[in-house]
């Protein structure tokens, strides 16, 4: 058996112009200092990571250095954004538009075409350094017609998974031509946010080897999905893992979409690790069972909890959940082998 890779830390929630958060030598020592073993790190700041200089002399062995030098290795880079631009309904330019390069808001197509452009930079980058995954949303064209009051016409939902499949099919193929795995984290507002869109979406692009799953319980709990048994479903598809917690607090004014009220007021809210109601022994469990050796990688996004002791907390929740598998079974020096004679003698079926 294998034994998961841990503590990790997603980065993307710690960035800012304070020391130790602006640069990628500063949240390298923060993270290393609280007890993190590994960087999962976003793409979206270009103080951080910039994807444009990858083929500046130099540049990426630069920066990996200082990140190795904190005893740090990158679990996965991540291109969130860029994968929620790449696939945009109408509806929600405006909002989106915060997202892309000034210059391009206000442009969906010239905003998909530097999403592509973004999106096979973040993929080189995971191959040149080594890492060989990129976690990201799917976008979605579908979401307005989630609910479906009134019904969605005939062929509107088959169309908007191909159309999106189209768009990440040659990402895939690019990512495959590098040996990179493109993680999908199912997440509400994307067309991939439960196990059967990307069900539906693996169909749509043959299965392809290269299309991974984020597993990260925060999102199917809130949706009241079964978080355990998702894993025993789609555990050969899992190559990345979020330890982010929630809880779902039953209210008597607001359901599973919160009201349109903050998080803090919401039935359904993330939490620190161990905070919430998610079952991460079991979690732990099952992955090790199936021979998980990604990394466990904190997301911390807690409604409550501080992120400094979201971090420093966080960390040894991961350390202490991380199950060290056993190199034999305690009952491995009881077992004997038999020949076919004795074994039909064991039965009773010769004298």
């Amino acid at each position: 058996m294998k034994t998961i890779r841990g503590p990790g830390l997603f980065i993307a929630q710690y960035l800012g112009s304070a020391p130790f958060f602006s640069d990628i030598d500063g949240v390298s020592g923060f993270a290393a200092q609280n007890g993190f073993r590994a960087l999962q790190v976003p793409v979206h700041d270009r103080a951080i990571v910039d994807t444009e200089r990858l083929e500046e002399s130099g540049y990426i062995d630069g920066w990996h250095a200082a990140i190795e030098r904190h005893g740090l290795a990158v679990s996965e880079i991540t291109a969130h954004r860029a994968g929620q631009l790449l696939a945009v309904h109408p509806a929600y330019d405006g909002v989106m538009d915060t997202f892309a390069p000034a210059l391009l808001r206000g442009d969906p197509a010239a905003r998909q075409q530097w999403a592509e452009q973004e999106l096979r930079r973040s993929i080189t980058l995971a191959a040149r350094i080594g890492a060989g995954k990129l976690a990201t949303f799917s976008g979605s064209l579908l979401w307005p017609f989630f609910y479906p009051y009134p019904p969605a016409p005939p062929g509107l939902i088959e169309r908007g998974f191909a159309a999106l499949a189209a768009r990440w099919r040659p990402l895939l193929d690019y990512a495959d031509s590098l040996g990179v795995d493109i993680c999908f984290e199912l997440h509400p507002g994307q067309d991939l946010h439960d196990g059967a869109t990307f069900a539906a979406f693996l169909d749509r692009v043959d299965h392809h080897p290269r299309a991974r799953l984020l597993y990260d319980p925060s999102h199917l709990r809130l949706q009241h999905l079964d978080y355990l048994g998702f894993i025993d479903r789609w555990h050969t598809r899992i190559a990345a893992f979020h330890v982010k917690d929630a809880e779902f607090r039953p209210s008597p004014d607001r359901g599973v979409y919160g009201g349109y009220g903050d998080w803090i007021d919401r039935p359904g809210r993330f939490r620190s690790p161990g905070d919430g109601d998610i079952d991460f022994p079991g979690i732990f469990s099952s992955l090790t069972r199936y021979g998980y050796d990604g990394w466990a990688v904190l997301e911390w996004e807690c409604c409550l909890k501080n992120a400094f002791d979201g971090a420093r907390e966080g960390a040894r929740f991961i350390a202490d959940h991380i199950i060290q598998t056993t190199q034999r079974y305690f009952d491995a020096s009881m077992r004997r082998a038999a020949p076919p004679d004795e074994l039909d003698r064991i039965l009773g079926l010769k004298p």
